[in-house]
C-alpha cells in the first residue's frame, strides 16, 4: 500500500470524523472562535483534496486493468475507506432508515409469499429502558450543567444518542427473520447482520432453546454460529456444508449449523417444514 492510499485512510477515520463532532458543534450553537473553524476547514480540504487525488489516480489504475466506471469507483472507495468504517456508515443509515419504516409500519425484505419471523421479544423492554433512561439523563444534564456551550453539546449528543436507539430498535422491528415459499430462510439482526439460507442447504431444523454467553454473533468451537437476542436462542438449522456469513464490521466465517432466536419459534420450524415439502401452503407467523 503506497503513503498516498495510507494518508487517504487515515483521513477517512480521523479528519473527518472531526469535521462531524465541529459541525454537530456549529448546529448546537457553539461559539467556536473563527481561528479553530478555519484551521479545521483547511484540513478538511486539505483531507479532501488528497482523497481526491488518490481517488482519482486508483480510478484510472483501475480503468487501465479493464474495469468499467462503477467497478473503478467503487474498487477506489474499497481502498481507500477502511471496511468496518464502511460497515459501520451503512448500519447507521440503514438503521435509520428503518426508523422511517417504522413510523410508516412497513417492513423490508419480505415479498409477497413469505413468513416474517419477529425476534425482538427479549429485548423491547430493554430498549425502551434505554430510551427513558437517556431521556432522564438529557432532562437531568439540563438542570444540572450551567455551562451554555457544554449544555448545548450534550443536548444534541443526547437527542441523537435517543435517536439511535430507537432506529436500532425500529431495524430489528422493520427486518424479521424471513422464511420463503421455496423453503429458504433469511436470518436477520436489524441492520448489522443478514444470512440467507437456501432451502437445499437445510437438512434439519428443530426447537431447541439455548442462553449462549457472549457477543451478539458468535461462532462456536463446533463451528455452530449463535445470533441471540436477548442471551437466547430458540431455533436451530443444521446445514449440508459449511454456510459462509458476514460478521456486523466485515468479517467472514463459515458455519455448520445455525442458531438463532425467533419469538413464536414452533411457528417457524413448522412453516420451514412445509415450505420445504408444500411451498403453497406456507403459513403466516405472528407479527
Amino acid at each position: 500500500m503506497t503513503g498516498g492510499v495510507k494518508a487517504a485512510r487515515l483521513v477517512a477515520v480521523a479528519v473527518l470524523p472531526a469535521e462531524l463532532a465541529l459541525g454537530v458543534c456549529l448546529v448546537a450553537g457553539v461559539r467556536i472562535p473563527g481561528a479553530v473553524v478555519a484551521g479545521a476547514e483547511g484540513a478538511v480540504l486539505l483531507g479532501v483534496v488528497l482523497e481526491a487525488v488518490v481517488l482519482g489516480r486508483l480510478w484510472r489504475a483501475g480503468r487501465r486493468a479493464g474495469a468499467g466506471r462503477r467497478a473503478a469507483a467503487a474498487g477506489a472507495l474499497r481502498t481507500v475507506v477502511p471496511l468496518p468504517v464502511r460497515r459501520l456508515v451503512a448500519h447507521e443509515l440503514r438503521a435509520m432508515h428503518s426508523l422511517g419504516l417504522w413510523v410508516l409500519r412497513r417492513r423490508h425484505g419480505v415479498p409477497e409469499g413469505s413468513a416474517p419471523a419477529p425476534y425482538t421479544g427479549p429485548q423491547t423492554a430493554m430498549m425502551y429502558g434505554l430510551v427513558f433512561v437517556s431521556v432522564v439523563e438529557t432532562v437531568m444534564l439540563a438542570l444540572l450543567v450551567p455551562w451554555p456551550v457544554a449544555h448545548r453539546i450534550l443536548l444534541v449528543l443526547d437527542v441523537y444518542g435517543v435517536l439511535l436507539v430507537l432506529a436500532l430498535h425500529a431495524a430489528c422491528v422493520t427486518r424479521p427473520h424471513v422464511v420463503g415459499p421455496d423453503g429458504s430462510l433469511r436470518v436477520r439482526y436489524g441492520a448489522l447482520f443478514d444470512l440467507r439460507v437456501p432451502a437445499a442447504s437445510i437438512t434439519a431444523v428443530r426447537v431447541e432453546r439455548r442462553f449462549p454467553q457472549g457477543r451478539l454473533v458468535q461462532l462456536g468451537p463446533d463451528g455452530v454460529l449463535d445470533l441471540a437476542v436477548g442471551g437466547q436462542t430458540t431455533v436451530t438449522v443444521e446445514l449440508t456444508a459449511p454456510l459462509g456469513y458476514l460478521r456486523p464490521l466485515g468479517r467472514r466465517g463459515k458455519a455448520v449449523a445455525v442458531r438463532f432466536h425467533a419469538d413464536d419459534p414452533r411457528a417457524v420450524v413448522a412453516a420451514l417444514t412445509r415450505a420445504r415439502t408444500a411451498p403453497s401452503t406456507i403459513p403466516d407467523l405472528p407479527g
